[in-house]
């Protein structure tokens, strides 16, 4: 902005004023644009409006002027903050407002989502899906710590840091009754974490091999045959109940591989048949009266 460009003073010629021809010798008076006239004609025909209040800048008055708008020097003052602008930067901005370039800096700043203040250059910040925040304005939903450049899980409008996320969110696991922040798996719809679920007897992990629960524990192919599973009472092995064989046959006590249950004499598989138990051994019905 520039100051005004007429010339106050008092005349000491013999003129009279351009307007209202009054004699203008020994009297105060205005030269604008070479022309002549007193102090009333020109508040009255000549002066300047000022933008700011609207009120005529009289030839007593410092003007400022920038781009055809006018305003008293003492009315320059940011729309804002209200600090003078003569001699200092400005933005004029809508409305005919000016500002200083502080105010204009803060006002054309991103918002924060938590203080809804500006952000300023300098700031820390953490910005999310064209989301901004101070650093220190972005905290957990839960528990209110602030998280600022640490991991955080978003939930539709809400933000945790890991710690409440897990304890809110997060799977627990059937066993330890912990949260399954990663990995895990699933038996019977119930989640696990895979150190969880292991082998009761040699506590190996589990997770992707064959294992059989027993009750509420699991075990292992190899333990499961060892320490759990009957013995077959025709060929002494483990009733595992994997591959060949899956059916088992229990009489008085005793267990059998469904291949393995036949008559003692003729060799006939007798699962889901007829037999005779004689001296502790197994026959079909026909081979007894051979005896």
């Amino acid at each position: 902005a520039e100051p005004g460009s007429y010339t106050v003073g008092t005349m000491s010629e013999r003129f009279d004023c351009h307007y209202c021809r009054d004699p203008l010798h020994g009297k105060k008076y205005v030269k604008k644009e070479g022309k002549h006239c007193c102090v009333k004609c020109f508040e009255k025909i000549c002066a300047n409006t000022c933008i700011e209040c609207k009120k005529p800048i009289g030839a007593d008055s410092k003007e400022m002027h920038f781009r055809n708008r006018y305003w008293h020097d003492s009315c320059f003052r940011c729309f804002k903050c209200y600090t003078s602008l003569v001699n200092e930067p400005f933005m004029l901005r809508e409305n005919n407002k000016v500002w200083c370039s502080n105010c204009t800096a803060a006002e054309d700043a991103p918002r924060c989502k938590g203080c809804f203040k500006p952000i300023i250059a300098g700031d820390q910040n953490v910005e999310y899906k064209k989301m901004v925040w101070h650093k220190d304005c972005f905290t957990c939903s839960q528990c209110k710590q602030v998280i600022g450049s640490g991991s955080f899980f978003p939930k539709g409008d809400e933000f945790y840091c890991v710690s409440c996320h897990e304890h809110k969110f997060a799977k627990t696991c059937a066993k330890c009754k912990n949260p399954i922040t990663s990995g895990g798996l699933t038996y019977q719809e119930q989640p696990w974490h895979s150190e969880c679920f292991i082998c009761s007897n040699c506590k190996k992990q589990l997770g992707g091999k064959r294992f059989t629960a027993v009750e509420d524990e699991f075990y292992c192919v190899e333990c499961y045959k060892e320490c759990v599973a009957k013995k077959c009472a025709g060929c002494k092995n483990p009733i595992t109940g994997f591959g060949r064989g899956t059916s088992v046959v229990n009489y008085e006590d005793e267990s059998w591989h469904d291949y393995c249950f036949k008559c003692t004499k003729c060799a006939r598989g007798l699962a889901n048949k007829r037999f005779v138990c004689h001296n502790g051994k197994i026959y079909c019905a026909e081979c007894p009266k051979r005896l």
